[in-house]
């Protein structure tokens, strides 16, 4: 059970508490737990069953897929104030989890028991509204994901990528692999791709770091 400063705590964090009714307020309190979640451990692996949700009040965790040639794709990040649509969905469909969520940084997550979290979202409107907020906004990107693999070349997706993260870094912390498995490929064309690049003196690649130098020229290579 979750005591009343605890229960504030996590309400700056998930502003739904902050309009929950008492009921919804007192069940919460009741059924949820919080954890630590380390770097590095995973929440779920592909196949396993779902017996509760993560609703993150700090860190972020990865969802990926893992193809059968041992390749990653990866599916959307959640942090702080959501939770993982892909767990929602295999718990109100009673399926084990169809992928692999690890935390990427040191987290920290409000669980809920998954037979109490099917019971809010059949009978109570505003958790309802929550999730099924939660996963129009997760369909929408992983759309955006699939519309990329399909119809964009992979020389246009780093590109786009590693002008995405030089924003918040630069030069950005990131390995061959990494990269790879962030958009599907292997770790031998992204090698490629970077090697073009730095010919062509739109990027630096070092030890685990690649530095944007040109981005206009970066942003060229965007174009479909």
């Amino acid at each position: 059970m979750i005591d009343e400063e605890n229960y504030n705590r996590i309400a700056r964090a998930l502003p739904i508490l902050r309009r929950a009714d008492p009921q919804l307020a007192r069940e919460f309190r009741q059924a949820a737990s919080v954890v630590r979640l380390p770097a590095g451990s995973d929440v779920f692996a592909e196949g396993d069953q779902v017996e509760s949700i993560a609703l993150l009040l700090a860190g972020v965790v990865r969802v990926y897929k893992i193809g059968e040639a041992g390749r990653e794709i990866t599916l959307y990040r959640f942090g702080l104030g959501e939770c993982c649509v892909l767990t929602s969905s295999a718990i109100l469909n009673q399926k084990t989890f169809p992928a692999i969520a690890t935390v990427e940084q040191d987290g920290e997550a409000v669980m809920i028991p998954a037979e109490t979290f099917r019971g809010w979202v059949h009978r109570d409107d505003l958790w309802r509204e929550f999730v099924f907020d939660m996963l129009s906004q997760r369909l929408a990107s992983v759309m955006e994901i699939l519309d990329e693999v399909a119809f964009h070349r992979m020389d246009a997706r780093v590109a786009s990528l590693l002008l995405t993260r030089s924003r918040v870094q630069n030069p950005i912390r990131i390995t061959h692999q990494e990269i790879a498995a962030e958009l599907g490929s292997s770790r031998e064309v992204i090698s490629r791709l970077l090697e073009d690049f730095a010919s062509r003196r739109l990027v630096r690649v070092g030890r685990g770091e690649v530095e944007v130098v040109d981005a206009a020229g970066l942003e060229a290579r965007t174009a479909v």
